[in-house]
């Protein structure tokens, strides 16, 4: 008896050695249903949100509007570049305060998942990692490289200890119960062979060896060894299942929507397909599911990378860029976590019965030893809705949709039936007008005291600027001979560059001739044109920018970028004249960023000038400053920037991005809900900027004197610039009128009797704002879309009386959906429904 109790003893400390925490103290653990905190498994619902892509006053609205949404966890990763910008110094100030943020977590009563990584890939600059680690002698990122792997068990520590030093893991009475090493690994595993299988086994056994008290996962990383949880990431991952079947089914990116891409459309995935994805895969047996992203923010500063990132990383999430709630996306979503939670009871304890319903449908039903029972009902048919029997009651499913019924007997919840409001969001004009313009050009003239250094051939833009600016020159001088043929006949010269910079600006004799881009799909640059050249020497000087570094594939540290080769002149009479081995003289970044200009502390060395924009408006490479007061109210604040080309901005010093009037090609054809999702598939702005309006933090503002400077690279009218605010202008609901897919009504019955609540629609305003118009307002069979809704065949003329009634003047209201609500039934025998759009204004008493 004693042997066995000491056996038993034995056992608990080596499961507590394997998953890293004390054995007094782990009290986040799993098993093959679900994550267990304190012996209780849990159905977890997070979302990520990332600090840097947000200020620290934004977040704990933000973090509290994902707790109302329905969420348990906060995910975020951890941005290595931001925190050691050299090697040995740390900044976790600021929007990098990685611990006020989780405490933020920690206040509104939710969990976090820490994803250290620290290759985070995110859409991020050179995906995480800190440029000045590409110079590490002898390395070599994520494969078995002593160097690499040195660097990054001491970030990892760094983090770990810092957490464990501010009692933010579980295991503590902190909010943190999953962390996360590496990120996606599992495709270049597989590459770099027996190095890749060698380097994530280390990297499993230092993250289990930091002892955090909690489970550690890796995503997309089917090998991952014990205890490492391996997790999918995807728009679908029901199919998925862990590689051990001790381990729980975890989602740890569910891809709200997509990112964008300067020139490209913005994608937007339609929510019905989400919650319908998000459905399939609890009803499956998944327990831990986390959107990415939840709420996305913005890439301020130069953190975008890919390259060609919009500085907008809006994602189409529930919380858009600005922190507002995006609906219906946020409403039907939240509407979705609710009826799980009510499953929760009968899905964690076992596994589930699987019934067939028809061709395309079945049944998954879920029961405990409790008495607990909740079903999922699905029609997997792409076009067709369909009429089931289940549990003795008849169901209709529409196309594509997962029906939620958390006692086996009424159904809740549907995936393709919306129930919340949609709001329109517009950007309207403040009363700040921007003045006092001045600018600065760059002096393009250079002299080897300028430059860098000089040297034959040209060079790796990354190994000359260490990522300090995005721009670099590279300068050569050409001596043309009088007699040359081009010089007499009115003819020019012609010269090919080729690129793998980003972007490229032609600059001959101080004279801009052209530039040239390249995309996300190609970023090689071939530019071919004529140049206009004298006799004697001219001074050819190209400035290629980047757009981010990369942020993924196999060693993409060693990728060169910047102007590579070949340049090459042509039309001359002795034939080419090749200049790629010429020398060459290399100038990082612009003047007006080596003597600061941005700075508000007046200490700026250049000399503004005071005078008509009109006539410097397209002037490249020009910088611009003009102030303005904060706008009076709480609104979100952007700038418009459609009137300029391309450059960056900054607003009191602080750096709101890159910036680009790249007009968006794609395919904006309407879209469908309930058909497999891909990027491509849902696209909006096409023949628009891909971004027009650029985020400005409030906290970043001061009541009057706001300094705002630009770098155009290209030329624009900066007088057109404005500040506006994102405002809700009318809100939409459209409801049917007995199949509502929320709790506002239900059917009980007691023997004969039966006791209907009807379904209601509700429409909210925001703060500060009153229904004051009905737009359009239809009880009947209307078609059409928020902000497009039309009259069908169908249609109660009471209808705009009776939602006027009820409505103007008020914040929020709420109108029955009954045959009696509007006098009587306007087309028997045809299943109705009320559509109202509704404009909301200010409330002229405050």
């Amino acid at each position: 008896m004693e042997t066995n109790s000491l056996s038993k003893r034995l056992l608990l400390f080596l499961v507590a050695v394997q998953f890293g925490c004390d054995l007094i103290s782990c009290s986040v653990t799993y098993d093959g249903k679900a994550i267990a905190i304190n012996g209780r498994r849990r159905i977890l619902l997070a979302g990520a949100i990332h600090y840097p892509r947000s200020t620290p006053e934004m977040w704990e609205d933000i973090i509290m509007k994902a707790k109302e949404g329905g969420l348990d966890v906060i995910e975020t990763y951890v941005f290595w570049n931001v925190h050691e910008p050299s090697p040995g110094n740390y900044n976790f100030e600021g929007r990098y305060n990685l611990v006020r943020f989780l405490k933020t977590v920690q206040k509104a009563g939710l969990y976090a998942h820490l994803r250290i990584g620290p290759y985070v890939c995110a859409e991020w600059n050179f995906g995480g990692f800190p440029v000045w680690l590409k110079y590490v002698p002898g390395i070599s990122f994520r494969t078995d490289n002593e160097p690499f792997k040195r660097a990054m068990k001491g970030f990892t520590e760094k983090i770990v200890n810092m957490m464990k030093y501010e009692k933010l893991f579980e295991s503590q009475g902190g909010p943190i119960i999953l962390s996360q090493i590496e990120n996606e690994y599992g495709a270049l595993d597989k590459k770099f062979g027996a190095a890749g299988y060698n380097y994530m086994t280390w990297a499993a056994e230092m993250a289990v060896g930091l002892r955090t008290g909690v489970p550690w996962t890796m995503c997309k990383q089917d090998d991952a060894p014990d205890p490492i949880i391996n997790t999918c990431n995807g728009f679908y991952c029901d199919a998925f299942k862990p590689n051990k079947a001790y381990k729980p089914t975890m989602w740890t990116e569910a891809w709200t929507g997509w990112f964008t891409e300067f020139g490209g459309a913005v994608h937007k995935r339609p929510v019905q397909d989400l919650a319908f994805a998000v459905a399939r895969f609890i009803q499956r047996g998944g327990s831990y599911v986390n959107y990415y992203m939840y709420h996305g923010g913005t890439n301020f500063g130069r953190s975008a990378g890919g390259p060609f990132i919009t500085t907008s990383y809006d994602y189409d999430a529930p919380l858009d860029e600005y922190g507002l709630t995006r609906e219906p996306k946020y409403g039907h979503l939240k509407e979705l976590h609710k009826a799980i939670k009510k499953c929760e009871p009968a899905l964690v304890p076992g596994d589930p019965t699987v019934l067939s319903l028809g061709t395309h449908q079945q049944a998954y039903v879920y029961h405990s030893k409790f008495g607990h029972c909740a079903a999922f009902l699905s029609n997997y048919d792409t076009a067709n809705a369909t009429r089931v029997l289940f549990n003795k009651m008849h169901h209709t499913l529409p196309p594509w949709s997962i029906s939620i019924l958390p006692d086996c007997n009424n159904i809740v919840f549907n995936t393709a039936k919306i129930g919340v409001q949609s709001t329109r969001m517009t950007m309207l004009p403040t009363n700040s007008q921007l003045f006092s313009w001045q600018i600065y050009s760059e002096d393009l003239t250079t002299s080897d005291e300028d430059s860098a250094f000089t040297t034959f051939g040209l060079v790796d833009q990354v190994n000359v600027t260490r990522d300090a600016s995005d721009y670099l020159w590279y300068t050569t001088s050409v001596n043309i001979g009088p007699s040359e043929s081009f010089l007499h006949g009115g003819e020019y010269a012609e010269i090919l560059v080729q690129s793998t910079g980003h972007a490229l600006h032609v600059y001959i004799n101080g004279q801009l001739s052209g530039s040239a881009f390249g995309t996300r799909e190609n970023r090689r640059i071939r530019y071919k044109n004529n140049i206009k050249l004298r006799s004697g020497m001219n001074q050819i000087a190209l400035l290629s920018v980047a757009m981010g570094l990369s942020n993924i594939g196999g060693h993409y540290e060693s990728w060169e970028t910047g102007v590579l080769g070949p340049v090459i002149l042509y039309g001359l009479d002795h034939g080419k004249r090749d200049l790629t081995h010429a020398k060459w003289s290399y100038k990082v970044g612009m003047k007006g960023e080596a003597k600061d200009v941005v700075s508000t502390n007046g200490m700026s060395s250049v000399e503004w000038v005071q005078g008509s924009l009109i006539a410097q408006k397209s002037q490249p490479l020009t910088w611009h400053r003009a102030y303005f007061n904060e706008p009076n109210g709480n609104e979100p604040l952007a700038l418009d920037m459609h009137s300029m080309g391309k450059g960056q901005v900054w607003v009191n010093g602080q750096s709101l991005g890159r910036y680009w009037t790249a007009y968006a090609t794609g395919d904006c054809r309407r879209c469908h809900y309930n058909v497999n999702y891909r990027p491509t598939k849902c696209q909006a702005g096409c023949g628009r900027p891909t971004q027009r309006w650029y985020h400005v933090p409030r906290s970043w503002l001061k009541p009057t004197g706001n300094m705002l400077v630009l770098f155009e690279e290209l030329g624009g009218d900066p007088t057109r610039i404005s500040l506006t605010k994102r405002s809700m202008t009318s809100v939409c609901a459209d409801m049917f009128e007995s199949h509502s897919n929320t709790t506002d009504w239900h059917t009980e019955s007691n023997g004969k009797t039966q006791v209907i609540r009807r379904p209601k629609i509700h429409l909210q305003c925001g703060p500060g704002l009153l229904i004051s118009k009905i737009k359009f307002a239809s009880y009947g069979t209307p078609t059409g879309g928020c902000g497009t809704f039309q009259k069908g065949t169908c249609h109660a003329p009471t209808s705009y009386g009776v939602v006027n009634k009820r409505c103007i003047g008020k914040e929020r209201c709420a109108v029955t959906i009954s045959n009696s609500n509007f006098g009587q039934d306007p087309c028997p025998n045809k299943l109705k429904r009320l559509t109202v759009e509704a404009v909301c204004a200010p409330n002229s008493r405050d």
